[in-house]
């Protein structure tokens, strides 16, 4: 007979599982290994899922339904961050008392290293990825993953207490959390998932969650001082606070000093100001990057890693995969993957980092986000705007009330014509920028498929 550890307060409970994708499989995996008994419900069927029962064996599959039945005798909900929180099923297990949990709370309550956990509207993957190597380059072993990478439930056996863990979380794997973690950072808050929030407030206060249950002078918050959502949260801060900066000396965290990136107060080993290395050292375009930069060295401050160890880092940083990824230099055009821009203000950002002629493509799935001043600045800045995807219609119905010249908008039927259309639109010294501005769901698992699809269709030009 198999004896587990009791240590777990999971052993022997039964956690259904709500979403088979990355992070329900995830659950599955583990939730065996620590005696606990996984149901796992998707309203796709196996063959949706690309999913072979036989891999989990383990777990009882329930794919395909989602009755309420399934949550009798359950006794916690595992919700996945794609599922809608207004679910018959999630509101039932709440009226009979169900706690509702998710993979990275299981992962915070386990995890016996230290934690920099990084949320935000924008510049969150950046940020996390360059905090990752900058851990790195201090000598820890160091995992990287959450909303993006490895779900890190997959590597808790082997994570140790002298590592360094480096997540990213995103609002709807926080508005269910009631742990955070040691070193907590929120780039900015601009709208998003307003489709799923409803409102701002909503949107606010999951991110919040990153910050809230934090309870010891030994941990530490960083939040961004030039957003003004970030820096009304600075009230609810338990532990050290720190800032970072572009537009002002802050006493506590990173800043730009002239052309100087700095170190102050707590992210600063003697807590005197320390010039870390110069704006031109970061590899990466637009003012938006300086900030992520400056909030991963803010945030590896206040974990004692000292500035020379951060500018080796920011240095040899080429950022990530799908976030203004140079493709391929092609007759003189530079074609240029953001598809990880899925709302506008990610896309202005993108915009301002370039002051080439662009011609811009927009696309996919709205998240009921405002577009207007997006759409003003692309208007002046692009030679051609193509749109495609559910978004194509109200692109071309906000453009028009905007003033916009006849054959400057045009719409393509998919992606593939769009790369075409830009193509033939572009002229040597272009950037034609993928900054979709909407989810990829209309029509892509994600937007990193998205963005291969794009890499392997400019590469066939």
């Amino acid at each position: 007979m198999t004896t587990y550890p009791t240590q777990d307060p999971l052993a022997g409970r039964t956690v259904l599982i709500l979403g088979f994708a990355r992070q329900g499989r995830a659950l599955a995996r583990w939730l065996p290994t620590i005696g606990a008994r996984a149901i796992a419900s998707d309203s796709r069927s196996a063959s949706q899922l690309g999913v072979a029962p036989a891999e989990y064996p383990d777990v009882d599959l329930r794919l395909g339904e989602q009755d309420l039945s399934l949550l009798d005798g359950v006794d916690v909900l595992c919700v996945s961050g794609g599922v809608p929180l207004d679910l018959p099923i999630v509101q039932a297990a709440q009226m009979r008392g169900i706690p509702l949990a998710n993979d990275a709370q299981f992962f915070l309550e386990r995890c016996p290293a230290p934690v920099f956990g990084i949320t935000g509207s924008a510049g969150k993957t950046t940020t996390t990825a360059l905090t990752g190597e900058i851990a790195r380059a201090a000598g820890f072993r160091t995992w990287v993953g959450g909303n993006i990478g490895d779900v890190l439930l997959d590597e808790l056996a082997r994570i140790r207490p002298t590592d360094r863990v480096v997540m990213e979380l995103s609002s709807f794997q926080l508005e269910l959390m009631t742990v955070s973690p040691e070193y907590a950072c929120i780039t900015n808050i601009t709208p998003n998932h307003l489709d799923r929030h409803g409102t701002m407030e909503n949107y606010i206060r999951a991110k919040a969650h990153i910050l809230l249950h934090q309870d010891s002078l030994k941990n530490a918050v960083i939040l961004g001082r030039d957003n003004a959502a970030t820096r009304d949260l600075a009230g609810d801060v338990l532990s050290q606070l720190g800032w970072f900066s572009m537009a002002e000396i802050v006493p506590d965290g990173a800043f730009l000093a002239g052309e100087r990136l700095v170190l102050a107060g707590i992210s600063s080993a003697d807590g005197r100001p320390h010039v870390i290395g110069e704006r031109g050292d970061i590899r990466l375009r637009g003012d938006h990057n300086v900030q992520n930069v400056l909030a991963a060295c803010a945030l590896t401050g206040a974990a004692s890693i000292k500035p020379d160890i951060m500018i080796d880092a920011i240095r040899a940083f080429r950022g990530v995969p799908h976030r203004l990824e140079v493709v391929r230099v092609r007759e003189g055009v530079t074609w240029v993957n953001d598809s990880i821009a899925t709302a506008p203000e990610r896309v202005l950002a993108a915009l301002r980092s370039y002051s080439e002629p662009v011609v811009l493509l927009l696309g996919g799935r709205d998240k009921n986000l405002p577009w207007e001043e997006m759409l003003a600045l692309a208007l002046q800045r692009s030679r051609r705007v193509i749109v495609f995807g559910e978004v194509a219609e109200m692109v071309l119905r906000l453009t028009r009330t905007l003033g916009a010249a006849s054959g400057v908008v045009v719409q393509a039927e998919g992606l593939e014509q769009a790369v075409r259309m830009a193509a033939d639109a572009a002229q040597a010294g272009d950037v034609v920028l993928l900054s979709p501005g909407g989810t990829s769901y209309d029509a892509y698992v994600d937007f990193a498929a998205r963005g291969a699809h794009y890499r392997e269709l400019v590469g066939a030009l």
